[in-house]
């Protein structure tokens, strides 16, 4: 048993993203930290907070410093936070000349949570690129079967016919407004930190508003004016996104595992996992982890919202909790987008199952339709009550519904009524709106 399976020699083909797994890394972490103490110091040469030349000794000193990081280790056991240990290292190299002026009025978490966000830009970049693969090949599904009929499923349970383009859109709907929603949430998220010990920038001066502008413009970050040490709101906000893309994505690979069962067999999958003992089994790994993906999902969730309970003006305790659960839901929804790539390009509908399903089960899928024309020459309940007493004719006498009701009412041609192409609604409309919104916020015009 490995600490995670994300990271273990094992698992990691099956359920690690190794380049979101990549931001996330102590190397990437490390960087992270020596750029934003890199552009700490250059901003504040550049507003005369400290000599200039020993901005420029910083600057180089970061830009050339290796870390291992097992280097930091020690110290982060010691203090419960790698930064100490790090600027240590720094003024090491520096020198006594320049070495007080290294993380000259910042806090540990200023240098994390900044780090953070310049790591988490590289996610978000990732993730958006993919959720455009996805939904480009949403939009081709929809388009391509606007007018594919199959039997709607409700609750679980054969309803009436649709198209398989109006399920591809309602795969995809959830998921255009996600990546909507990731636009409007990064400047929420990916903004400085520079507020010291307290919050209150006590040690920075007199500058300290002027010197967190700079350095946002540096880091190309947003200014958040206020200290956010306790304020974990966009965290959570943005750990529940990731959460919701991944339930949005397990809904698919459900419906796709429903749709591919052998009794089914509307879906064809690609080829996938073997049995160890059963010759004829082709498991469906892909689906399969992504609905796992999702309920790791939930619970990393819970503790990232757990994390909102930071005390007071810093809380050792509920930061530590997410840099457990965070990383972790990340590469969970890198691979789950990862896997829904690989599950819908190689999604195939089979139209002939498609259709011996809805003439299958007696034709009871009809029943809607029947009973809404049968209502042109009766009051529909009457006609409602009538249709209902021929499912179940049709049930004990195993024959079709339609033939039931031709049988007493021979003058309506119930060809053209049970005919799927005539039942399916707005369901191409939907499909091809989909596929044309889809397509703008990938290409910019939607956005």
């Amino acid at each position: 048993m490995t600490v995670s399976p994300f990271d273990s020699g094992i698992y990691r083909e099956l359920l690690f993203d190794a380049e979101i797994g990549g931001y996330c890394s102590d190397a990437a972490q490390i960087g992270a930290w020596l750029r934003v103490e890199a552009a700490l110091a250059r901003s504040q040469g550049e507003l005369g907070i400290i000599p200039a030349e020993s901005a420029a000794a910083i600057v180089r000193a970061c830009a050339e410093l290796e870390i291992e990081p097992a280097s930091l280790a020690a110290g982060t056991g010691r203090d419960g936070i790698p930064i100490p240990a790090l600027v240590a290292m720094l003024q090491a190299v520096l020198g006594d000349e320049h070495a007080a002026y290294v993380h000259f009025g910042a806090t540990t978490q200023d240098i994390m949570d900044t780090g953070l966000m310049l790591r988490l830009r590289d996610v978000c970049d990732v993730v958006a690129a993919r959720l455009e693969l996805v939904l480009n090949v949403l939009a081709d599904l929809a388009d391509a079967h606007a007018e594919l009929p199959l039997a709607a499923r409700t609750r679980r349970m054969p309803a009436t016919p649709t198209s398989f383009g109006a399920i591809a859109a309602a795969w995809g709907a959830p998921l255009l407004q996600q990546a909507q929603t990731l636009a409007q949430m990064r400047p929420r998220l990916l903004r400085v930190s520079l507020a010291g010990a307290s919050g209150n920038a006590s040690a920075l001066g007199p500058q300290a508003s002027e010197l967190r502008a700079a350095l946002a413009r540096e880091l190309d970050l947003a200014n958040d004016e206020s200290s956010w040490h306790t304020n974990r709101n966009a965290l959570a906000e943005f750990a529940s996104w990731l959460t919701r893309l991944t339930g949005s994505l397990a809904r698919i690979s459900e419906d796709c595992l429903l749709g591919a069962r052998p009794e089914v067999g509307e879906l064809k999958l690609a080829s996938s996992g073997g049995s160890s003992t059963l010759p004829h089994k082709q498991n469906p790994v892909e689906a399969e982890t992504l609905l796992s993906l999702f309920d790791i999902a939930l619970a990393l969730d819970g503790a990232m919202n757990r994390a909102l309970l930071h005390r007071q003006q810093r809380d050792g305790a509920a930061w530590m909790l997410e840099w457990h659960a965070l990383p972790q839901l990340c590469v969970a929804a890198g691979r789950a987008l990862q896997l829904a790539i690989a599950l819908l390009t190689r999604l195939e509908p089979d139209p002939e199952r498609m259709r011996a399903n809805l003439d299958g089960r007696h034709g009871l899928v009809y029943a809607e339709a029947i009973s809404f024309r049968l209502a042109d020459d009766m009051p529909r309940p009457a006609a409602q009550a009538l249709v209902k007493q021929a499912c179940a004719d049709a049930v004990a006498q195993d024959c079709q519904l339609v033939d039931l009701i031709a049988h007493r009412f021979a003058t309506i041609d119930w060809r053209e009524v049970v005919d799927p192409a005539q039942q399916l609604g707005d369901a191409p409309a939907q499909a091809r709106s989909f596929a044309g919104l889809a397509r703008a916020a990938v290409s910019g015009q939607g956005k």
